[in-house]
Formats: structure tokens, sequence, C-alpha cells
């Protein structure tokens, strides 16, 4: 996938400060990848437990599943497309007290 520059400035209209913007892309990159993280083990624990006869299915099968989860973007790479789509929501914890 080629390098794409952002347009900063106007990414930054939408939380009026650029470090805010790329601490909540940031933030939002980390829940991404922790969240895939969480649905490969969950996937991959089905084959925990099982005997030696089918390993070699299984091998196969824990394969196909890894090989998904790597064609999937980057989180970096979600976490931008969603700023930049405007389907980030983000809030300020402090100001709601």
């Amino acid at each position: 996938m080629p390098v794409r520059t952002l347009d900063i400035e106007k990414l930054k209209e939408t939380t009026g400060n650029k470090y805010e913007l790329l601490v909540i892309m940031a933030k939002r990159a980390r829940q991404i990848a922790a969240q895939e993280k969480l649905e490969l083990d969950e996937k991959l624990q089905y084959f925990e437990g099982f005997e030696d006869d089918d390993e070699f299915s299984f091998n196969e099968e824990q394969e196909q599943i890894s090989k998904a989860f790597e064609k999937l973007p980057h989180a970096v790479q979600r976490s931008v497309d969603e700023m930049t789509d405007g389907d980030t929501y983000y809030r300020y914890p402090s100001k709601e007290q």
C-alpha cells in the first residue's frame, strides 16, 4: 500500500488542536488493535485442547484465521479513516464534571 499524506490542518478542524487530534487517533488505533487481538485469541482458543491426531487440519485452519487477520488494514490506518469519515467519538472527561 502506498504512503499517503494527510492534511492535518483540515483534520484539526474537528478538535481544534492537531496534538489532540493525534492523541485521539493513537488511542483509537490502540483500541482497534486490542479488539482485533481479543477476536483472534478467541478464534484460536477453539483449537486448544484437541488431541494431536487432527493436528495437520487444525494447523491449516489456524493459518487461515491468522492470514485473514493479517489482511485487515492496520489499526492506525483504520483509525485515520474513521477520523476522516467523522466516525470517531471522543469526549473530555475533565469537562464533563
